[in-house]
């Protein structure tokens, strides 16, 4: 009997040992009130022809000042971005100047150096 009422208060003791104790994260229903920002969306997808006679994709983005840039149609893409509007969106290695309004732009590219390309 004393050894039953001896795991019976160690049970008890360790349920109520949990009791008291603040939740880990809030609940699901509360909400954060953190503002949200979006990524920019694509406005214009459009291929360059340079004059070293390759090929460039590039996916205009609508924030006005950012770019993804592609040498292969399904290849991976480089994210050109530039502090304002209308300065040149640059990442390592790269560098473009223009709008997605024109027909024209000057990518600068490793191993390619600065060229004109044109839709």
């Amino acid at each position: 009997m004393t050894r039953t009422a001896l795991l019976l208060s160690l049970t008890a003791a360790a349920a109520l040992a949990g009791c008291n104790q603040e939740p880990a994260a809030p609940p699901a229903n509360e909400t954060v009130n953190a503002p949200i920002e979006l990524p920019p969306a694509i406005v214009a997808s459009k291929i360059y022809r340079c004059k070293d006679n390759s090929v460039v994709y590039i996916d205009w983005l609508s924030d006005q000042k950012s770019a993804n840039v592609r040498s292969e149609q399904n290849g991976p893409a480089t994210h050109v971005a530039a502090p304002e509007a209308g300065q040149p969106m640059v990442a390592e290695g790269f560098s473009l100047s223009g709008t997605s309004e024109g027909s024209s732009v000057t990518l600068t590219r490793p191993g390619k150096g600065s060229q004109s390309c044109h839709v």
